[in-house]
């Protein structure tokens, strides 16, 4: 089953290669959807894929790329939008 999720990563994640990150490890889980920084310092993704791929994608999420610090992430599921690949906005 196809799930999809809207996520929040709050803290230090800007300027530590953290979209980049995303991108590469929600294609290694097979996973579509977008990631972009917010003015506020936030990354905000939007992810979606099997079921199975979400969870440990979110495991990640919650920890980012290795200069990253997570304060906060906040997850919301949402209706699937078929995205044809992963891509990072700007």
């Amino acid at each position: 089953m196809i799930k999809h999720v809207d996520i929040r990563v709050i803290g230090k994640v800007q300027g530590v290669f953290f979209r980049a990150s995303t991108k590469n490890k929600a294609d290694e889980l097979g996973l579509v959807g977008t990631v972009k920084n917010e003015p506020n310092g936030d990354v905000t993704i939007e992810a979606e894929g099997q079921e199975e791929m979400i969870q440990p994608f979110l495991q990640w999420c919650a920890r980012g790329p290795k200069n990253a610090v997570v304060e906060n992430l906040i997850v919301t599921e949402g209706d699937p939008k078929n995205f044809k690949g992963f891509f990072v906005l700007r």
